[in-house]
């Protein structure tokens, strides 16, 4: 099967329209004609998952993050140069992006059920944007659900208390920190990542519950799904999960 080809099967999974406007996703690397054997699926095309690919000898990485997404002033060979390496080793990357974090199926609904949601809907924001709310199977003081999302997500959890006890909440995978007032007015806590300091700060002052569980847990989330996803849907391409590591704390 072509880069093509399985971009369109994706492409019916989260359609390109959904992508907000700023962003960048479709095929961003290599030949759309290229035959694809193996592909790798991840989140950000690393240097370890570039290798990979290339050790697995892949013809294509499907990533979650744009391979490019600033404008590009040169491609040379060079350490770290991950669009040369690519290009270098033939193999293609297809990005979806905010399209797939809005689309059914996609990150936002796999965060709503790796944190076991219960009657999930969609809200959307003036962008056409969507995240999720839905509703815990018990309700949780902040503390314990700062705790429950750490257990069922990994990484660390930064959070500030608001009302009590909370039992609907919203949740949207990556920096969705500006999504807050939405988020208010439609559950009682908050769930997302990359939260500056001033919009704790707001959250506080309102009494409402808000956790940054980190970009890379509320996004890699989507990976397995999207994985399983393309293997039942195309049956002559091997797809390869690739679950990258998390930036490190001490």
């Amino acid at each position: 099967m072509k880069v093509l080809d399985i971009y369109k099967i994706i492409n019916q999974m989260a359609p390109i329209e959904l992508a907000l406007s700023y962003d960048n996703p479709g095929i961003l690397l290599g030949d759309p004609d290229k035959e694809v054997t193996k592909a790798i699926v991840c989140l950000d095309a690393t240097k370890t998952a570039v290798k990979t690919a290339v050790e697995q000898n892949a013809q294509l990485i499907i990533t979650h993050h744009p391979v490019i997404f600033d404008p590009i002033k040169s491609v040379v060979k060079q350490s770290g140069n991950l669009v040369y390496e690519c290009l270098a080793n033939g193999i293609s990357v297809i990005s979806m992006h905010t399209n797939l974090d809005s689309c059914i199926g996609g990150v936002n609904d796999c965060l709503a059920n790796a944190l076991e949601l219960e009657n999930i809907t969609t809200v959307t924001d003036e962008d056409a944007f969507s995240f999720r709310k839905g509703d815990l199977k018990e309700p949780m003081s902040a503390d314990n659900l700062a705790i429950f999302v750490k257990e069922r997500l990994g990484g660390n959890v930064r959070y500030v208390s608001g009302k009590e006890p909370i039992k609907t909440v919203c949740v949207c995978g990556g920096a969705g920190g500006s999504l807050l007032p939405l988020a208010m007015e439609n559950a009682d806590a908050f769930i997302t990542a990359d939260v500056k300091h001033n919009v704790f700060i707001e959250a506080d002052s309102k009494d409402f519950t808000l956790l940054d569980a980190g970009h890379f847990h509320t996004e890699n989330v989507v990976v397995n799904p999207l994985t399983d996803f393309l293997g039942a849907k195309i049956n002559n391409v091997e797809f390869i999960a690739f679950n990258g590591k998390e930036i490190k704390t001490v």
